[in-house]
């Protein structure tokens, strides 16, 4: 199961403690990564956080790696469930 995360830190929040956990984010994708569970990360401008996508089994697998995520208790999150898009299966045309 696939989902895109956008995660952002309200600017208002902003301390050296929660700067300290966003500086934590790379360390604690890495591992993700390397195992499939994070398929792509990005940043997106203008705001402070980024855009996650997840590939994993459950939804509470996904939950468990979101609150084991170092801005968990400073973040706030919008989470989409991804389908594949997949082309229309043409109907035969009748013929009579």
């Amino acid at each position: 199961m696939k989902f895109l995360v956008i995660w952002r830190i309200e600017i208002a929040l902003l301390s050296r403690e929660i700067m300290k956990s966003v500086m934590g984010m790379p360390a604690y994708a890495e591992p993700l990564e390397k195992q499939g569970k994070v398929i792509a990360r990005y940043h997106i401008p203008g705001s402070h956080g980024g855009a996650w996508i997840y590939d994993v089994e459950s939804n509470e697998e996904l939950d468990m790696l979101l609150a084991r995520s170092p801005v968990f208790n400073f973040a706030h999150y919008k989470v989409y469930p991804l389908a594949d898009m997949v082309p229309p299966v043409a109907k035969p045309v009748d013929q009579e």
